[in-house]
């Protein structure tokens, strides 16, 4: 493709803004400075004649790309998130650029104890070539999901910079949020006005997934009986005992993150806190198939019962909570919205990877709402860790992808 991205440059320039998100708050967003880069966002889209673009009270960024054709031609939308994981810090991030990727492990430079392997990382022994960007190794990325953001926004400098390319409305939206699985919660889908939506938080490079799991989230917690621990003998009940001794007797070799892989689902306690007369902590259930979470729910509550059991004087709540549906539910009724996507990677000289991602996305919710919307690669690897890394040049493919895409949907109008 003959154009000078831009698409480093912004990605460089998004990942140094502090935007992580925190799962505590009750705010929208849930901690202010993501609208930093939110208002960074409206400032570039402007200079670019969006003129549109603005953003709302919660951190939402709208903007449309205007069209340029005189077909009738479907409005779709190209999203990505601001936020960071707050698993990993998201402050002060310094971003390395590995040039002209040999192959090597990548040592981080501030901390050499952090090496990305190509042989525990397959994706990075495939860039061999490639412009690698890492951080420095006391922070995360941010690729996840700056990497689509940087992409979107080199999409639209190029539609605003090639008036000749014929396209329908484009309209952009950037949710705060979403990896705390509130990002598409107080979009604004009248004001948004699109027909079909990509979310661009993908992985490898051609990657294209339009099933997500279908997701709850489960809040235990146990009220045990403190006593003085020098008097305790047959009072004493630990519900911090009993919390660590339900996660224990979970499966160590099944039915968790980290031995499953595909289409299987799992259950992960990620969070707990207490002490010895209240315990709480919070699990997410996942599933490709919605009748499973039923089912794994009860499971769980079983073994809780159980343990509680042997505690003859405690108690315990057991609480869920809807996240997220399988968005295939939605996307296979308008199977166009796959099969454009499909022919754009294909037309950006790549083979699709056609998938199921094993997380949520905004286009989850999105769909759900009434804007059936999959997923397209942004080239985020390693996410939510200080391994994270991306390559220039599969964000570079991004942004040929959705310009193709735009292209299509107006082709096809």
């Amino acid at each position: 493709m003959d154009y000078k991205f831009t698409v480093l440059d912004r990605f460089l320039r998004y990942v140094k803004v502090d935007t992580q998100s925190d799962p505590h708050s009750d705010s929208i967003p849930s901690t202010e400075k993501q609208k930093d880069l939110s208002r960074l966002l409206v400032q570039e889209l402007k200079e670019l004649g969006v003129n549109d673009a603005e953003m709302d009270d919660l951190g939402y960024v709208y903007a449309t790309i205007p069209a340029n054709t005189e077909k009738a031609v479907p409005v779709i939308c190209f999203c990505s998130h601001v936020d960071t994981s707050p698993e990993s810090s998201g402050t002060n991030v310094i971003p390395v650029i590995h040039e002209n990727y040999d192959g090597r492990v990548l040592v981080l430079p501030a901390d050499n104890n952090i090496k990305i392997d190509p042989a525990a990382h397959p994706e990075l022994a495939k860039k061999i070539g490639n412009d690698i960007v890492t951080a420095d190794g006391t922070t995360l990325l941010g690729a996840d999901n700056k990497a689509g953001v940087a992409a979107i926004m080199d999409t639209a400098h190029y539609f605003m910079s090639h008036p000749e390319v014929k396209h329908g409305a484009i309209r952009i939206l950037f949710t705060p949020d979403e990896e705390i699985g509130r990002g598409a919660d107080a979009v604004n889908i009248e004001k948004l006005g699109a027909d079909f939506g990509y979310t661009v938080d993908g992985e490898a490079l051609g990657s294209f997934e339009d099933e997500t799991f279908s997701a709850h989230m489960v809040n235990i917690k146990i009220e045990g009986v403190n006593f003085h621990p020098g008097f305790a003998k047959g009072k004493l009940e630990s519900a911090l005992k009993a919390a660590c001794a339900f996660v224990d007797r979970l499966p160590k070799d099944t039915w968790s993150p980290e031995t499953t892989e595909g289409r299987e689902g799992f259950v992960h306690p990620y969070e707990m806190t207490g002490g010895v007369e209240h315990a709480e902590f919070t699990m997410i259930i996942r599933s490709f198939v919605d009748s499973d979470l039923v089912e794994y729910e009860n499971r769980l509550r079983s073994i809780l019962e159980q343990v509680v059991n042997d505690f003859p004087n405690s108690t315990f709540s057991f609480e869920v909570s809807e996240q997220y549906r399988n968005m295939k539910n939605v996307i296979e009724k308008c199977p166009q919205v796959s099969e454009y996507a499909i022919e754009a990677i294909e037309r950006a000289g790549l083979e699709p990877r056609i998938g199921s991602i094993r997380g949520g996305t905004d286009g989850s919710k999105l769909s759900f709402m009434g804007l059936p919307c999959p997923n397209i690669f942004a080239g985020e690897h390693s996410f939510h860790s200080k391994m994270e890394w991306a390559s220039v040049q599969d964000m570079q493919k991004a942004v040929e992808t959705l310009i193709n895409l735009a292209c299509i949907w107006e082709e096809r109008g």
